[in-house]
């Protein structure tokens, strides 16, 4: 869904960095062999990610929702060099996929990959954070900032993505539609928690990035 004028967009696509070649090649195969690749974050919300892991320079990276592995890879190259990427996902047919590429980029060394449900996997891992992506099942949102809130290093991000959810935030609710009153939800915590301070992006389908204060 578009925001702004399409033509405008598309502007603002071309005067942004370029895709990475191996990106490219990760977005063509996930069209070829994966259902939904409308989940792909894309090149200019990827070049948006890669930027804000950039301006971190984060020692430590903790992705929730890998899918084929396209914006763990824009995450990675904000990293420190003995820095850490570990991505959460769900579905064990793409764990094969998503190594291939992640072996394929100078980073594959430095990206571990956790298989299974999130709210298991993420008090497991003894590790706190700089930055955090939030790309996953919707009505869990509320419950993966809970989880990783005390986690997070103080001045940490969290990058949360589909907040704006096809403009469904500002439509009548339909009492049916768990995963928009999880996303209302979920932003209006980020608004009201004294612990973080959040900015709303119209990027793609609505990013915010809260800060650890």
């Amino acid at each position: 869904m578009y925001f702004i004028p399409e033509a405008l967009d598309d502007y603002i696509v071309k005067h942004s960095a370029n895709e990475p070649e191996l990106l490219q090649q990760l977005t063509r195969e996930t069209h070829q062999k994966v259902l939904q690749p409308i989940m792909l974050s894309g090149p200019y919300q990827g070049r948006v990610l890669s930027m804000i892991s950039k301006l971190c320079y984060p020692k430590t990276i903790l992705e929730l929702g890998t899918f084929t592995g396209y914006a763990t890879l824009c995450l990675a190259e904000g990293v420190q060099k003995d820095g850490e990427v570990h991505t959460i996902d769900i579905n064990e047919e793409l764990v094969d996929f998503q190594r291939k590429y992640f072996d394929k980029s100078k980073y594959g060394h430095q990206i571990f990959q956790h298989l299974g449900n999130g709210l298991d996997i993420i008090p497991s891992l003894d590790k706190r954070f700089d930055l955090v992506f939030i790309d996953a099942d919707k009505p869990n949102y509320v419950n993966y900032f809970h989880l990783i809130i005390d986690k997070l290093n103080t001045g940490g991000i969290i990058i949360s993505d589909n907040v704006l959810w096809h403009g469904k935030v500002i439509e009548a609710l339909d009492p049916k539609d768990k995963s928009t009153k999880a996303v209302l939800d979920y932003n209006t915590l980020l608004k009201e928690d004294s612990r973080i301070e959040t900015v709303v992006l119209p990027i793609r389908d609505g990013l915010t990035i809260s800060r650890k204060l």
